[in-house]
């Protein structure tokens, strides 16, 4: 049992919450702000609520890529070709996870009239888990 405390509870593991929290916290900031600004603006055909979450989608991953790759994942390789492919892995992930949430953000209030930032949060949570695995396994891997 302390073996597998040790395992699920280092710096990896606690570093990648905190910055996935951070992550959050970026991502309901821009999201509230852009959706609120929308609200009052008007956007035309699009829903707020979408055009919200993409705007706050693209800021979270650009946060997130930085500070996974500093300070969760320790990796300081900045060769031009090594950067690429990361990045790309990067972000196609985090597109894949990206359309979940717009498609489940969507549909929860747009289709179920769920208040949008409930929804936020519960689409964060899966965000968080989805994006560890991803980070953990496919992209900032230890060779």
């Amino acid at each position: 049992m302390n073996d597998l405390i040790r395992k699920v509870i280092n710096y990896e593991t606690i570093s990648y919450i905190v910055v996935g929290v951070l992550t959050t916290a970026v991502d309901y900031i821009v999201f509230a702000v852009v959706n609120e600004s929308l609200k009052v603006s008007g956007t035309g055909f699009l829903d707020p609520v979408v055009i919200a979450t993409i705007v706050s989608w693209v800021a979270a991953v650009a946060f997130a890529y930085i500070a996974n790759k500093l300070a969760v994942f320790k990796n300081f390789n900045f060769s031009p070709a090594y950067l690429l492919k990361e990045a790309a892995g990067f972000v196609s992930a985090r597109v894949m996870s990206g359309v979940i949430v717009l498609i489940f953000m969507w549909v929860a209030v747009s289709c179920c009239g769920m208040n949008e930032y409930i929804a936020k949060i519960i689409s964060s949570a899966f965000n968080l888990i989805f994006n560890y695995v991803a980070s953990k396994f496919f992209i900032f891997k230890n060779k």
